[in-house]
């Protein structure tokens, strides 16, 4: 689904020179759960730009289903980002003016479906996460946790064959988050493919893999699952993990 060969990111500030990613590697499969971690400043946010197509790599290769991503214009990658990708971010990013159903339907808007099917879908969707009852409601009435429901059904409109989610639960208390990262597994054993950042291991151990970065570079690639036991690793498990490897870097 997604391949990363050598990709680098540097940015040019006048005289100055800025390295956000070196030579970073990795596949996701589809239907895989990844999460990526690290430090502020690792790469995290440059690496999810590149990912969603908001961003081009200076060097190396992004390919999204078999798509080099490098070469297209503008208007194809903003093409990609209504069909193929669904966003969720950190922050929510609803209209307030809007009640939750149009606030799902607007990803269709874009895609030129129907006024009539544009409803029906986002009503589906919008019971799908729970959230039949509130269909009415403007985002203000909402909890946070219900906002950020509302922003994974708008997220899932075009049927996207990735998601990525930006720090989803970011803004939300324990209960909250350990529902919206319920629902990102129901998702995932439905076979969407996940790219998730988090800076939170309780988190991260709901993926089936993590990605941590450091200093611009790909530190480790780690299963969240033994694969001998099938055991799953705990959040302090992965915590020591990670921490090992910062203790072996020079």
């Amino acid at each position: 689904m997604i391949s990363v060969t050598g990709l680098s990111k540097i940015y040019q500030t006048g005289r100055v020179q800025v390295t956000a990613l070196t030579e970073v590697t990795f596949p996701i499969r589809a239907g895989e759960f990844v999460a990526i971690m690290g430090p502020s400043g690792s790469g995290k946010s440059t690496l999810m730009n590149i990912l969603g197509c908001l961003d081009l790599p200076t060097a190396g290769s992004y390919r999204l289903a078999g798509r080099e991503i490098s070469g297209l214009s503008p208007g194809e990658l903003a093409g990609i980002r209504n069909r193929e990708l669904g966003f969720i971010f950190q922050s929510f990013n609803l209209l307030p003016r809007l009640n939750a159903w149009r606030n799902v339907e607007l990803p269709l808007i874009y895609g030129g479906i129907s006024s009539r099917e544009r409803r029906e879908r986002a009503l589906a969707l919008l019971a799908t996460v729970g959230l039949a009852d509130r269909a009415e409601h403007r985002p203000q009435e909402l909890s946070g946790g219900e906002q950020q429901r509302i922003a994974i059904a708008r997220a899932l409109a075009n049927r996207p064959a990735v998601i990525l989610a930006d720090e989803p639960t970011g803004n939300l208390d324990t209960k909250a988050s350990r529902e919206i990262m319920k629902l990102f597994t129901a998702l995932h054993q439905e076979g969407k493919t996940i790219v998730m950042i988090t800076h939170d291991p309780e988190i991260a151990v709901f993926a089936g893999r993590v990605l941590y970065f450091r200093d611009g570079r790909l530190r480790r690639d780690l299963l969240t699952v033994d694969p001998q036991t099938g055991e799953a690793f705990t959040a302090r498990d992965l915590i020591d993990r990670l921490h090992g490897e910062e203790e072996g870097m020079p």
